[in-house]
C-alpha cells in the first residue's frame, strides 16, 4: 500500500514538473529567441550588457517576488554597478568568482533580514556556523565560504539558498541528499511541496517575461522596479 502511494506521489510530481517546465518555459523561450539574448550579452556597450543581464537573471527579485538575487558578471561590467543602483532601494555586494568573473548579490535589507530570522532558515544557518551575527556579518562570512575550495568548479556553499529565499525544507533536503534525488529542479532543487514550487517558478517566469519586455521597450531599471508584473 505504501509503495503504491509512493508511486502515485512520484507520478504527480512528474506531472507538476511537466506542467511548469514544458508549457511555461517553452512559451517563454519561444518569445525570447537565442539571438536576442546573444545580441545583448555580447553588445559592445558595457552598460547595456549589464542592464540586460541584471533584468534577465534577476527579474523575480526586481519584481519583488524574491528577497535577493545572485548572478555572475564579467569583472569589467562591475564598474557600472554604482551608477546603475544609485538612488534605488537596493543593496548590492560583490563576492569573488572564478575566471575573471565576480558574483553580484542583490538584496533588500529589511526583507532579507526578516527572511534569515525565520525559524527554519535560522536553524539551517545556525547549524552551519552563522551564530551571533547580523546580516552584514553573515554576508561577509558567506563571501569567505564562497572562496573556499570546492569540488571541480563548484564554489557555492550549501547555505547559499538561505540567502536567496529558498524554502528551508528544500535547503535541508539538498544538504541531506547531496543535491541528488530531488522531486524536480527549476530555480532551485525541490524536495518539498512540488505544487507550491511549480506555482512559484511559474510566477518567476512570468516576472522575467514582463521585466525583459519592459527593458526591450526602453524602460529604465527604476521604471521596471516600479511596475508590477
Amino acid at each position: 500500500m505504501k509503495k503504491g502511494k509512493k508511486c502515485i506521489k512520484s507520478a504527480k510530481n512528474k506531472t507538476v514538473y511537466k506542467i511548469w517546465n514544458l508549457q511555461d518555459r517553452r512559451r517563454w523561450e519561444s518569445r525570447m529567441p537565442g539571438e536576442v539574448v546573444s545580441y545583448f550579452f555580447h553588445h559592445q556597450n558595457p552598460r547595456l550588457r549589464l542592464g540586460f543581464q541584471v533584468v534577465l537573471q534577476c527579474a523575480p527579485f526586481l519584481k519583488g517576488l524574491k528577497v535577493s538575487g545572485l548572478i555572475s558578471l564579467e569583472e569589467e561590467l562591475c564598474q557600472g554597478l554604482p551608477e546603475m543602483f544609485n538612488g534605488l532601494d537596493i543593496f548590492w555586494k560583490l563576492f569573488s568568482g572564478k575566471q575573471e568573473k565576480c558574483l553580484l548579490f542583490l538584496y533588500r535589507m529589511e526583507e532579507l533580514e526578516e527572511y534569515v530570522r525565520r525559524p527554519g532558515i535560522r536553524k539551517v544557518l545556525s547549524n552551519l556556523g552563522y551564530q551571533g551575527m547580523d546580516l552584514e556579518e553573515m554576508l561577509d562570512h558567506l563571501g569567505k565560504r564562497i572562496l573556499m575550495p570546492g569540488e571541480g568548479d563548484k564554489c557555492f556553499p550549501h547555505e547559499i539558498g538561505a540567502f536567496l529565499g529558498y524554502p528551508a525544507e528544500d535547503i535541508e533536503g539538498f544538504i541531506e541528499h547531496g543535491g541528488k534525488e530531488c522531486l524536480f529542479a527549476g530555480y532551485w532543487k525541490v524536495y518539498h511541496d512540488p505544487l507550491g514550487a511549480a506555482r512559484t517558478f511559474w510566477e518567476f517566469d512570468r516576472a522575467r517575461e514582463y521585466a525583459v519586455n519592459e527593458f526591450l521597450a526602453g524602460k529604465s531599471l527604476r521604471e521596471i522596479l516600479s511596475e508590477e508584473g
